[in-house]
């Protein structure tokens, strides 16, 4: 009975498994371990030690203790991040890379046909966005022993001596430069914006005496701002930052600029929605935990949770705002 039985229950699981195999055949997907089997790949289109670097950085960390699984930072500079964006855009839409996205940043490698990535296939379809991670307000500084004192004094002198005046640039189309094109555009005047790889290096132009302004969000200059080897001109948040208090904002001092980057996470397009849930969830709950944001705060970072469908809408209306403001 017992070997007429098990040759029962061997002929009952083998046809089983051939109907298994039959489903799989016909397209029903079978199934697999839950995501994440192995470790991520954060791209970050920038060189190492500007903001995004750093900010990337820390949330990898974090992320790496709530997923369980490493997280590794890969630094992808030049063409004003599209570098790093066309390998995302490009990669298979599985999860185990996602990147850094930059606002406004992302946005003139599509939009401005006037530059040579401006012919770009890709654009903002071209990725998943999963969440906002944090937002850096720009700011003006000067070395200590600058002669520029307030940004008016900077404006003034610009209009008694246009193109001779410069500040660095990230690129062009970043933060840093359409703050400084508004600027020129409600001023009338012209700077000089020479464009670096990463803010790191212009500073270092410009605490070599060989760029006059520093064109900066305010996490990437606050430790300088701190240590005394830069002086802060204006911050160009709605009011003073709780990063740099005893700096005037520009709105203080007669000029009604408010600029900011958003930096965020995206995976490529075509993520599958159960990886997309996973990856935000993963996120979500890094960025909103207490020790997080003690952490971003330290390094005087914002970290503010816009997620899933809001945060497409939030990169979307952002799009549309600078492609008018651009006239691109």
């Amino acid at each position: 009975m017992t070997s007429v039985m098990s040759r029962r229950n061997f002929l009952g699981g083998t046809a089983g498994m051939s109907a298994l195999s039959g489903m799989t055949l016909a397209g029903v997907r079978p199934a697999f371990a839950a995501f994440p089997e192995r470790g991520v790949t954060v791209i970050v289109p920038y060189g190492p030690g500007g903001g995004s670097d750093i900010s990337a950085r820390l949330l990898a960390k974090d992320l790496e203790v709530v997923m369980g699984k490493p997280v590794t930072v890969e630094n992808r500079a030049g063409g004003g991040g599209w570098v790093g964006w066309g390998s995302l855009a490009a990669s298979k839409p599985d999860g185990y890379t996602i990147g850094y996205v930059a606002a406004p940043n992302l946005y003139a490698g599509y939009l401005d046909r006037s530059i040579a990535g401006g012919s770009r296939k890709e654009n903002l379809e071209s990725f998943t966005p999963l969440i906002n991670h944090v937002f850096d307000y720009n700011m003006w500084g000067v070395k200590a022993d600058s002669k520029f004192k307030t940004v008016k004094d900077v404006i003034d002198e610009a209009k008694r001596r246009p193109n001779q005046i410069s500040l660095n640039g990230g690129g062009h189309g970043t933060d840093d430069h359409i703050a400084i094109l508004s600027i020129e555009a409600a001023t009338g005047t012209k700077f000089v914006v020479p464009h670096f790889r990463s803010t790191a290096e212009g500073k270092t132009q410009v605490l070599g005496g060989h760029i006059d302004i520093l064109a900066a969000n305010i996490s990437e200059a606050a430790e300088d701002v701190r240590s005394g080897q830069i002086r802060v001109l204006g911050v160009m948040a709605p009011e003073r930052s709780k990063f740099m208090p005893n700096a005037p904002t520009f709105r203080e001092q007669g000029f009604d600029q408010v600029w900011a980057i958003s930096r965020g996470i995206a995976g490529p397009a075509g993520l599958p929605k159960d990886v997309e849930e996973a990856l935000i969830g993963f996120l979500d709950k890094t960025i909103s935990s207490a020790e997080h944001r003690e952490k971003a705060e330290r390094l005087s970072l914002d970290p503010r949770v816009v997620k899933g469908a809001e945060y497409r809408k939030f990169l979307k209306d952002n799009e549309q705002a600078t492609k008018k403001l651009m006239n691109w």
